[in-house]
């Protein structure tokens, strides 16, 4: 049971505020704190003053019938409230285009602030320029801001601040999956500052949202110039489920270390047999000096911010900006962490086709300071002329996830084989070429860790604000 301090009475005109709620979480969760100090502002107005747009600019949409398919000449990316969390939107599920256009105000448009409305609430997203012909679900709301009346980099630093969180969260209703609606939003204080102010805060935004479009496409780009360099230019636009389903099909000479049907997919050994075709080395010759290995299993002690690391797991490890536990650092073996370049492998999971099972990440920059969960597969290269960031432009591809799935092993949870992965083929590419795919990589990745620098500045600039208007 949640009780209230003698540092924080809750007042009885409060509950007439929160249309009599009896649950504890509009009064203690700081969100009444937040709006008493933005209102005792000078320049607080609501959040539906400065929106404008399908319905009032404060929107998400109808529950619809949802048909997937998968070419993109017939569909369109297609964000739920966790997949627009995604750094990397190569993978997201697609939704028809006959049901998008009949549900044309779901399409998001750069600028807009993106908030999960349903499960956990108050996650959110800035709409990059290159996410322009994206549609969203009926669990994620739109604001739009009115660009006459103030700056979307600027009101989409404020919703997520340490001030509009708890006041978007404390609207939750529901017992097992809690909702918000728009309606509840309507009447948030958006404090106003200077136009200068308010100018810095959505220009870093901006920025930051430019950096990662940049970091899409350098991700994009490299893959392309891999499969270009290594003499295989037709695998660059994969099309796995235009090959026709595995079935009927016969094997000879089984080994002893597998009888799994899916380990010889004809799909997959087809790809195989392609990479086989140019110039290449197995990924066990590769990591014979490196690492190819699942991750140890170790105890997780809690602590605070100062004596923690967070630890990433499969599927917050492809967010833009994962949240999740702190961790004792003192408690922790050093093989949970990782080196610079070292490549993370959802390596257990189901074959659903939109799981992370399969799926890379690349760790460098500041993610290197991160714990990272036994479930991943480390793969780290033994040979400083194939870098893990030249591997990773292959890794990321659709035809590496096609491999590897079909190399799973295990029941309902799926693993990789052990004595499998070792033999999967990775092309190799003339030494400049190489170079050149491996510094895209890295180039992107710089990219996306300073678009959050710049993001955690404009928030520090917000609150900053705040603060010193109140004094």
């Amino acid at each position: 049971m949640k009780v209230t301090s003698l540092d924080n009475p809750v007042k009885v005109d409060w509950f007439f505020e929160q249309g009599c709620r009896l649950d504890p979480a509009p009064y203690l969760s700081g969100a009444l704190e937040a709006r008493k100090r933005l209102e005792a502002l000078p320049n607080t107005i609501r959040l539906d003053s400065v929106t404008a747009g399908h319905d009032g600019g404060i929107f998400n949409g109808p529950k619809f019938s949802r048909i997937y398919l998968n070419d993109p000449e017939h569909s369109v990316p297609f964000l739920g409230s966790t997949d627009m969390l995604e750094a990397d939107f190569s993978y997201l599920p697609r939704l028809s285009k006959g049901i998008a256009t009949k549900l044309s105000y779901l399409e998001v448009q750069p600028g807009m602030s993106l908030i999960s409305c349903s499960g956990t609430i108050g996650r959110m997203a800035y709409v990059r320029p290159d996410m322009a012909g994206f549609w969203s679900s009926q669990h994620v709301i739109k604001v739009q801001a009115d660009p006459h009346k103030i700056l979307s980099g600027y009101l989409y630093t404020f919703l997520r601040s340490r001030f509009g969180i708890p006041m978007i969260v404390s609207s939750a209703y529901g017992a097992i999956i809690q909702h918000i609606e728009p309606h509840h939003l309507a009447d948030l204080p958006v404090p106003r500052f200077d136009a200068g102010a308010e100018q810095r805060i959505h220009d870093l935004v901006e920025e930051a949202a430019h950096l990662r479009a940049a970091f899409q496409a350098g991700l994009n780009a490299a893959t392309e110039d891999f499969f270009r360099s290594v003499g295989l230019p037709d695998l660059i636009d994969h099309r796995w489920h235009e090959q026709g389903p595995d079935l009927g099909f016969v094997v000879s000479g089984v080994p002893s270390y597998t009888f799994r049907a899916l380990n010889f997919s004809p799909r997959a050994e087809l790809l195989i047999q392609k990479l086989n075709s140019v110039e290449h080395r197995s990924l066990g010759q590769i990591c014979g000096d490196g690492v190819l290995s699942r991750g140890i299993r170790f105890k997780r002690i809690d602590a605070d911010e100062e004596h923690g690391v967070p630890l990433i797991g499969q599927r917050q490890a492809f967010w833009s900006r994962p949240e999740g536990r702190l961790i004792s650092r003192r408690a922790l073996p050093a093989e949970v962490f990782a080196n610079d370049e070292a490549i993370m492998m959802a390596a257990r999971g189901t074959l659903g086709e939109h799981e992370v099972y399969c799926r890379s990440i690349m760790v460098t920059g500041a993610w290197l300071k991160n714990a990272y969960s036994e479930d991943f597969l480390r793969i780290e290269s033994g040979d400083e002329e194939v870098p893990g960031a030249y591997i990773f432009a292959f890794l990321r591809s659709e035809v590496a996830f096609r491999i590897f799935r079909s190399l799973s092993t295990g029941g309902k949870q799926q693993d990789i084989h052990d004595g499998l992965r070792r033999q999967v083929p990775i092309p190799i590419a003339p030494a400049d070429d190489r170079e050149r795919i491996a510094e895209t990589v890295r180039r992107a990745f710089r990219d996306r860790y300073r678009a959050d620098v710049l993001e955690d500045e404009a928030l520090d600039l917000l609150t900053k604000a705040v603060e010193g208007a109140e004094v």
